[in-house]
């Protein structure tokens, strides 16, 4: 095997994956799992995730279906440990489930909102990842992927909680990359720009909006799911062994517009 097909083989390697019933969760685990990864395909509801595992299957590959709501820390712990009695371990977490309720001012927001969206954007990412450590640690290193959002970055009007839960992600994974390093467990974040999904449906299918959007962005269109799963493939395997506290953007040059 080539140097290059060497460093993004993911034989052997299980990968977990939250908010993987559909949009840039499901690409990824499709991409990780078409490298060799074994992929635990998680979301809320176990219908929608036996499908995607089935799919998964259907095509050769080797995936199971593990329902969670991220939100809810009985649930959390019943994913990792039920990770870990049907592959041995996990190597790959990929916290890309989340959620935002709300699109409008930070002067509208209300606390219970805020604590939802604090609850399942950073917390969940931080205490699922804690679980994960031990086994990580045990396997000899590992590999987190925080999926966080320009957002985060640069704020735009009516995201200004949702921004500040990313901005949150963002730290999150810098502070896990500078802690686990010695256990050769990385920790990089992706911050996706506008793509075609459920989650941001409200903002393309305004077409005023999207028209701005995409009028704005150097590459003038937004992006699909499938777009994100290349990234993710290189921070999951070992072609990014020397990468962790990373934040790599996948936005179409919305960071570098005027």
């Amino acid at each position: 095997m080539g140097i290059l097909k060497k460093q993004f083989n993911l034989d052997g390697k299980v990968a977990l994956i939250t908010g993987a019933s559909k949009g840039i969760g499901k690409s990824i685990a499709r991409g990780l799992a078409e490298c060799g990864a074994k992929v635990v395909v998680s979301s809320r509801k176990q219908a929608a995730v036996d499908a995607v595992a089935e799919e998964f299957k259907a095509d050769g590959l080797e995936a199971t279906g593990i329902a969670c709501h991220v939100g809810d820390d009985t649930q959390r712990k019943n994913l990792i440990e039920a990770t870990i009695q049907q592959y041995g371990g996990v190597d790959i977490l990929v916290n890309n489930a989340a959620t935002n309720p709300i699109f409008g001012p930070l002067v509208n927001g209300e606390g219970a909102i805020f604590d939802k969206i604090m609850n399942v954007n950073v917390k969940a990412c931080m205490l699922l990842a804690n679980r994960c450590f031990p086994s990580m640690k045990e396997r000899g290193g590992g590999s987190i992927i925080n999926i966080a959002s320009v957002e985060g970055l640069k704020p735009s009007a009516g995201l200004g909680m949702y921004s500040i839960s990313k901005a949150a992600v963002i730290m999150l994974t810098q502070s896990q990359a500078k802690e686990w390093g010695a256990f050769n467990i990385r920790s990089n974040a992706i911050c996706p720009g506008l793509i075609q999904t459920k989650f941001s449906a409200t903002l393309w299918k305004n077409e005023k909006v999207l028209n701005q959007v995409e009028k704005h962005l150097p590459l003038k269109r937004m992006a699909q799911p499938d777009e994100m799963a290349g990234l993710a493939l290189f921070l999951a395997a070992d072609a990014s062994s020397y990468c962790t506290g990373g934040v790599y953007t996948a936005d179409g040059g919305h960071m570098i517009a005027g």
